[in-house]
């Protein structure tokens, strides 16, 4: 069993994460047209954050995203599935491949939390970056996919596609500092030293490039290879999934988040520092940032490198507050996987990473 294994396919739903499925049904067969049961219902074992649901019929399969509790018992501004469905309805007809969404319920009496279902798409989900058991040209191409679809995403001229109130304009980074640094606050369950420090220092030291009120577009939040589904035989995305933290944004922001990949040891949070890239058919981060640069014209090369550490410190620290609020989950019994516990106790060498970055900065 690889380290990715229990991230792939369905099991059947217990605990929390258990619903009424008559209730289900029945408002499916009122709202969803041409749905008809009767239904068998499945979860996917990869979320964390917010339950996935296979909903199977005779007719058809779809997928189903819900909050993994009722409003009063989550964090703040968490598990935000409305917004996941407003975006992915938006940007339908773009160069961005999105699944169709269906219907969203915001009704927590239907099934005792938010939800929506959208097209079930058949592909591949890519759980390790190393791409294992693959030739270095198909991971070249897997890579050079991934490169081409968040370019296009930062192209999407997002007030065409009715997202020009999908964000809030302007400071950018200070905002999701402040909202990052809330969220950790929140959740704390052991203190960790360079949350502290990192809370004061990234506000401190945004570079101009960071400040630049030019450079907005959608930004998905959560951009990497895991959240892309792939065609079953080809090296194309198909789908792009969990939008949760997707907004209008600082598209730096969202690229570099991208790229921690190259900067975090191999066997930590899916990393591939350390590899031999060249042999595994994996471009280089200097490579990989040239093609984002050429293909959407935002920055040069020589710009980006010149901030690079601001960026990775800036979304390690995020990732940190994000793996500390799984690790509140975890403690409060509404984290949605076997594996959110470790993910958990990321938090912490995480926030070490981010802060060797600032260092360095």
């Amino acid at each position: 069993m690889s380290d990715f294994d229990h991230f792939v396919g369905t099991r059947p739903v217990a605990g929390q994460h258990a619903f009424d499925t008559d209730a289900l049904t029945a408002w499916l067969t009122r709202n969803l047209e041409g749905f008809a049961g009767p239904m068998a219902v499945e979860m996917f074992k990869g979320g964390q954050s917010n339950p996935t649901y296979k909903l199977i019929t005779p007719g058809a399969s779809y997928v189903m995203r819900a909050k993994p509790g009722p409003v009063a018992r989550l964090l703040p501004s968490a598990h935000a599935i409305e917004r996941e469905f407003a975006v992915m309805r938006g940007l339908q007809g773009t160069d961005v491949p999105v699944p169709r969404m269906h219907v969203l319920c915001e009704d927590e009496s239907v099934i005792g939390r938010a939800f929506y279902v959208m097209e079930y798409v058949q592909g591949r989900v890519l759980w390790d970056p190393s791409l294992p058991d693959m030739a270095p040209t198909e991971r070249g191409a897997i890579y050079d996919e991934m490169n081409r679809v968040i370019a296009a995403l930062h192209r999407v001229k997002y007030a065409g596609q009715g997202l020009a109130a999908y964000g809030k304009p302007g400071n950018y980074f200070d905002r999701q500092i402040g909202r990052w640094s809330k969220q950790y606050m929140a959740s704390i369950t052991q203190p960790i030293e360079e949350m502290d420090r990192l809370m004061e220092w990234l506000p401190a030291n945004l570079p101009a490039s960071a400040r630049d009120e030019s450079k907005v577009s959608i930004v998905h939040g959560d951009y990497r290879l895991d959240n892309l589904m792939f065609h079953p035989t080809e090296p194309r995305v198909i789908a792009v999934l969990d939008w949760e933290l997707s907004t209008l944004g600082h598209p730096l922001a969202d690229f570099s988040y991208h790229c921690m990949a190259w900067n975090i040891p191999a066997g930590m949070f899916r990393g591939i520092g350390g590899l031999d890239l060249p042999s595994l058919g994996i471009p280089s981060e200097s490579d990989y940032l040239r093609q984002y640069c050429k293909r959407t014209g935002i920055t040069t090369p020589e710009a980006l490198r010149a901030d690079w550490n601001f960026y990775m410190a800036y979304n390690m620290f995020r990732i940190a507050a994000i793996l500390q609020g799984i690790a509140q989950r975890v403690q409060a019994g509404t984290a949605s996987s076997a594996q959110a516990r470790a993910s958990g106790e990321g938090a912490r060498p995480m926030a070490q990473l981010a802060w060797a970055f600032a260092q360095r900065g």
